[in-house]
């Protein structure tokens, strides 16, 4: 009696284990692993949201293989140290993929957790030493710094033509990386870097930043720093009187700066990878659809986010089953078109270390709104700006 209800317990025991690996198997799982308070928390809810708007509609749609995802979401606080912890715990639950951190500081601790792993993970991260540490499963969902920097340094030089620039920078991975690409790409141009000024994370004052900045007589201020603190940056140079140049990279003309800066947003130029005023109808449905689904205007970090998950989306679907090490693989030779899959926006494809090319955008800063001044060419393209 004893031996056969043994059996039958048996039995049940693996039929219900089968139930639960079907169940698995019958689901995508990606983790989230974002900036939701702290520094970040601006950045990290946009990339969210854009993450889950894209897996709603995917799953609406049927899935990926027949597949619905199943996303959850973690708060990195905006410190690398829970970023990497909470890697970890997603790779314990067995995910698919990991989006995020956005910031560069986190990232470039907690990839090494996923990487350990095998997991693709998808980051908003723009500091060039992400992807040159040979880490086959780190992946972009912007521009690189090395890309990026030189399209900023041939308007300052070329376009603008100032004959000399200072630079107000964040101290951290990402802003020192991109005072370093700064300055290479400006390196052999007529344009001199005359003061290099360095801001904290989340600083408020920067009063005595601006003041050197006006002390150095540069034709113009390049400003990089992160969203909050480029609004405070913006409205400071207003204050003191500064009326030359203010030129910068994504983070100086995004929704939300505009929002806390007012009116001393206005004037602003930057060169971008992604805008919600781009004029192409993939970008303005998906901020027709963003703004539906949030009741407000998507940034930057919310498109990294959306076509993110169409990238990974097209590299499944080349692959053709649920093989993270084959997915990592196809992502670094893939190319997608925006025809064949209007989620990812643009048409963009991956090199070797999981950088991405597309076109970028011009934008300034007019009557408290982003226009597109100047659509640009893929690196590898070559073409002249289009206006």
């Amino acid at each position: 009696m004893k031996k056969r209800f043994t059996l039958k317990l048996i039995a049940a025991c693996a039929i219900t284990m089968s139930a639960g690996l079907a169940l698995a198997q019958d689901v995508i799982k990606i983790a989230n692993i974002v900036e939701l308070s702290g520094g970040g928390a601006t950045a990290g809810t946009n990339f969210k949201n854009g993450v889950e708007l894209a897996v709603k509609e995917i799953n609406a749609s049927g899935g990926i293989l027949g597949k619905k995802i199943q996303t959850t979401t973690a708060d990195t606080q905006s410190n690398p140290g829970v970023a990497k912890g909470l890697t970890q715990k997603a790779i314990d639950n067995d995910v698919f993929a990991i989006f995020g951190p956005v910031f560069s500081g986190s990232i470039m601790v907690s990839m090494a957790e996923s990487r350990k792993a095998e997991v693709p993970n998808f980051t908003g991260g723009e500091a060039a030493s992400i992807t040159e540490q040979g880490n086959p499963y780190i992946f972009r969902t912007s521009f690189t710094q090395t890309t990026a920097m030189p399209k900023v340094a041939r308007y300052i030089s070329d376009q603008a033509k100032l004959k000399s620039i200072a630079i107000i920078y964040v101290n951290n991975d990402f802003g020192k990386g991109g005072l370093d690409a700064m300055k290479k790409a400006l390196a052999n141009s007529p344009t001199k870097i005359v003061a290099e000024i360095s801001t904290e994370p989340s600083q408020i004052d920067f009063s005595a930043a601006v003041l050197r900045a006006k002390q150095s007589n540069a034709d113009g201020v390049f400003a990089y720093s992160n969203e909050e603190e480029s609004a405070r940056m913006l409205r400071e140079l207003k204050k003191q009187g500064w009326t030359k140049p203010v030129i910068g990279e994504t983070t100086l003309t995004g929704q939300k700066v505009i929002e806390l800066a007012g009116d001393a947003a206005n004037g602003a130029v930057a060169h971008v990878g992604l805008t919600v005023d781009a004029p192409l109808p993939a970008i303005r449905a998906f901020r027709a659809k963003f703004e539906r689904e949030y009741k407000y205007i998507s940034d930057h970090n919310g498109m990294k986010g959306y076509s993110g998950i169409y990238v990974l989306k097209a590299a499944i679907e080349k692959v053709g089953k649920l093989d993270r090490k084959a997915v990592a693989k196809a992502l670094h030779t893939l190319k997608v078109k925006a025809a064949d899959e209007p989620g990812v926006l643009m048409d963009v494809s991956f090199d070797s270390k999981g950088d991405l090319d597309r076109e970028s955008f011009l934008v300034e800063v007019k009557n408290g709104k982003q226009e597109v001044v100047a659509t640009l060419p893929p690196l590898g393209a070559g073409a002249p700006a289009k206006k």
